[in-house]
């Protein structure tokens, strides 16, 4: 999908770390490529459907093309079952930041910029049994049970987010919002780094949503996702990937590829939005590039 042509790499200092983040398909491992073949640094992953082992084509991890380039960590290194957070991947960040490594942070999940550059409330681990209830009480019921403060703070229509406050409230009794006012200093402040958003306008980025799913299908993606046909289970982080479970009602017989095809590319359209979304709201003050003028 390339990398931005028309940025000006003399604008990235290459003494400091370097943040990337925008929606999925706008370019941002192109231009973390472009950076590290001009001035070094190792590409660490910011995606938190990368992490995973068990997705390569249907993530867009980088592929073997691109390790040949550049070094790269924190890329399909956590089993598909495995727990991860935020709280882990900061915590593999963390000696990056001190060892000599220039990182180039890049990827799309920004909940994980946001605790690096902002700080991570130290939250006690939700205990299973507070999960599995979660999991079966409806989206407005888990609203309900929510402080007001929690409520201003969270993106209600987003159901992960929700029931993670809900989890949050019942398991330790404290809101998520209060335990957000306790957060501790931030592991690399926006000050100390290059921080760029890729503004990435909807009719430009959905056209490449739509190209880089069907590469992704051309690319052996429908095989990645019957390999893991006995492994799914719905209720794992890992196998909520966009498309993953679009592509799974077509390897269950459950719809045609069409249908599946139709289903994934909304949901990554979607996801790009609330990810736009995110970046309006928490990254007003970084180097906005628009990568659809190059």
């Amino acid at each position: 999908m390339g990398a931005l042509g028309s940025f000006d790499l003399s604008l990235v200092d290459p003494r400091r770390p370097v943040l990337i983040a925008g929606p999925t398909a706008s370019g941002k491992s192109g231009l973390a490529l472009a950076i590290a073949e001009a001035q070094g640094g190792v590409i660490v992953n910011a995606d938190a459907s990368q992490v995973y082992d068990c997705w390569q084509v249907v993530t867009a991890r980088p592929d073997a093309a691109d390790l040949a380039r550049a070094p790269h960590l924190l890329y399909g290194h956590v089993a598909h079952d495995a727990p991860y957070s935020a709280g882990h991947w900061l915590r593999e960040v963390a000696p990056l930041l001190s060892d000599g490594t220039r990182p180039i942070i890049v990827g799309g999940t920004g909940l994980y910029f946001t605790a690096l550059t902002k700080g991570l409330a130290e939250i006690p681990a939700t205990p299973d049994h507070v999960r599995k209830r979660g999991d079966a009480i409806p989206l407005a019921d888990l609203l309900a049970a929510l402080d007001a403060e929690t409520i201003a703070r969270i993106d209600t229509n987003n159901r992960a987010r929700v029931q993670r406050a809900w989890e949050v409230l019942q398991a330790t009794g404290r809101g998520l919002a209060a335990w957000h006012d306790d957060t501790p200093p931030p592991l690399l402040p926006e000050g100390a780094a290059t921080c760029i958003a890729l503004s990435s306008p909807p009719d430009w980025l959905n056209a490449r949503i739509a190209q880089r799913f069907d590469m992704m299908l051309a690319g052996g993606a429908l095989d990645e996702v019957a390999a893991m046909r006995d492994r799914y289970d719905p209720a794992l982080p890992s196998c909520r990937a966009i498309g993953v479970p679009e592509l799974m009602a077509y390897a269950q017989g459950d719809a045609t590829l069409d249908e599946a095809r139709e289903a994934a590319v909304i949901a990554t359209r979607q996801y790009a939005k609330r990810q736009r979304t995110w970046q309006r709201s928490k990254m007003a003050h970084w180097r906005w590039v628009d990568p659809s003028s190059g």
